[in-house]
């Protein structure tokens, strides 16, 4: 129940924390944000204020920000569609009902024969059941609509969707979600380290050394940094951490800096099993730093090694072949939040910091449905200095879509053979 709870909670943050990213530029740019839901499926309860309708849905695995105008909006009214319509008090429609969970005692019943509500704004249709004449009603530009689950949006005229607004305000829009992933990453990570007292310098400094370690016998000395290892510069723990895991059981040779001389010291790393890989561990620990500007600077530093760990990882799928092992979708965090639930809080902190970033990062990836694909679409038609023709920008998103359905489908599957059935 606590890894549950958990998965719940940490996997809420990312998606709000992501989501309120694009919720936020967007509104700034002038785009109606028609709905802002978390969680995902039918819905519990709903919320509308300012224009746009804040919803709570069952499924905690999601959300999203409907914006008007995008590809997955859709606030398309069929002809025979049977309505209810809410008039005002100069017979403009203020609110069109067309669910049947919905009654309004004051509205006229209508079977839409037409709806315009994104230039012209109005609807036609026959009233009270009467197909012998037709009527047409003029809609208010801040109408509402009641969809079929019940919930109630703002219609999307034509001058607030997401297609009205600069090239430049969409391509700020589909980086913010990103963007504040990143700004989660790093507030996280500075919580944790405020939480933990004292944190790594990040630098390429010992702290210390254990007793009767590799690094001991080759004498190497708490506040000795080192500069290299195999003639590979290690500027940060993070790259220096990597270059001796790299090499278990094999022979470096570490460039060491120690007091005001440099010399050169040559050792081999311990092997040590890992989940069925093997690394090289040679006993050293960080060099720590207690000072409030280290646990804030510790933010930047751990987001920026966790930041590197993901490029790498996307680098080996490219380069060494793409291995399917080396994704996880909801299945696989999962087991990992359960595997990290039982270590603290800290630990639980630290893992959100990790998500957050590597979310942010896999978002912006050049796929189409992704927003890394979006911001892609915006570039070529600044280049192009005119919009991408729409059918053609549906047929690339669709496919977009297609291999992101296939690849979750694929990656959820893998992650249950490989966590729960042995």
């Amino acid at each position: 129940m606590t890894a549950i709870i958990t998965f719940i909670i940490v996997f809420g943050i990312l998606v709000i924390v992501h989501e309120f990213g694009h919720y936020y530029a967007a509104k700034k740019s002038g785009i109606l944000v028609r709905e802002f839901s978390v969680g995902m499926g039918p819905k519990i309860v709903a919320y509308r204020k300012n224009h746009t309708t804040y919803t709570l849905r069952l499924l905690p695995l999601g959300g999203y920000v409907r914006m008007a105008g995008a590809q997955e909006d859709d606030s398309e009214i069929q002809p025979g569609t049977m309505s209810s319509l809410v008039l005002n008090d100069d017979d403009k429609v203020t609110k069109i009902i067309t669910s049947s969970k919905v009654y309004d005692a004051n509205a006229v019943p209508v079977q839409i024969s037409k709806a315009d509500l994104v230039d012209d704004l109005v609807i036609e249709g026959y009233e009270n059941g009467d197909e012998s004449v037709t009527k047409k009603y003029s809609v208010d530009h801040d109408a509402t609509i009641v969809e079929e689950d019940g919930t109630e949006v703002q219609i999307a005229p034509r001058d607030v969707q997401l297609q009205s607004v600069s090239v430049w305000k969409r391509m700020i829009t589909n980086f913010a979600g990103p963007f504040n992933n990143f700004i989660l990453a790093i507030v996280a990570a500075i919580i944790a380290a405020f939480m933990m007292g004292s944190v790594g310098t990040g630098t390429n400094q010992l702290g210390g050394v254990q007793s009767g370690s590799v690094a001991q016998k080759a004498g190497l000395k708490a506040n000795d940094k080192i500069l290299s290892v195999n003639g590979k510069k290690t500027n940060s723990w993070a790259t220096l951490t990597e270059n001796i895991q790299n090499n278990p059981g094999k022979n470096v040779t570490l460039n060491v800096e120690s007091g005001h001389k440099t010399e050169q010291v040559k050792l081999t790393p311990k092997t040590v099993k890992q989940s069925g890989q093997k690394f090289g561990m040679i006993g050293i620990t960080a060099k720590l730093d207690s000072s409030v500007l280290g646990k804030i600077k510790y933010g930047f530093t751990y987001s920026w090694s966790t930041s590197l760990t993901i490029f790498h990882a996307l680098g080996k799928m490219v380069s060494g072949g793409f291995n399917i092992n080396q994704l996880s979708g909801p299945v696989g965090i999962y087991s990992m939040t359960s595997k990290v639930a039982s270590t603290g809080l800290i630990n639980i902190i630290l893992f959100t910091s990790m998500l957050s970033m590597n979310l942010g990062i896999v978002n912006l990836i050049p796929i189409p449905a992704l927003d890394g694909g979006k911001i892609l679409l915006n570039i070529v038609e600044a280049i192009r200095r005119k919009p991408i023709p729409e059918q053609y920008e549906n047929v690339i998103t669709l496919i977009g879509v297609g291999i992101l359905v296939l690849l979750m489908v694929a990656v959820t599957w893998n992650d249950i053979q490989r966590f729960f059935i042995k």
